[in-house]
């Protein structure tokens, strides 16, 4: 099972960027992780091809199970 936590950020340009983090730890913080989001927001590092990052949108946990199988 791999869980990731993919931060919505709105764009200068309104559009919508993500930034996933792999095995985020839980529970969430619904506090600290808005905090955060507004955080990487001023810090001003991250640059996507439809801007800056301007305002936290959402968040979400994404659960994803895999089951291999070994042929041959």
């Amino acid at each position: 099972m791999a869980k990731t936590l993919e931060l919505e950020f709105g764009t200068e340009f309104g559009k919508t960027a993500r930034i996933s983090v792999d095995n985020p730890k839980e529970p969430i913080d619904e506090a600290q992780l808005k905090l955060s989001m507004e955080q990487i927001i001023a810090s001003d590092v991250f640059f996507t091809a439809t801007g800056k990052l301007a305002v936290a949108k959402g968040a979400r946990v994404i659960d994803r199970n895999v089951v291999e199988y070994e042929i041959g």
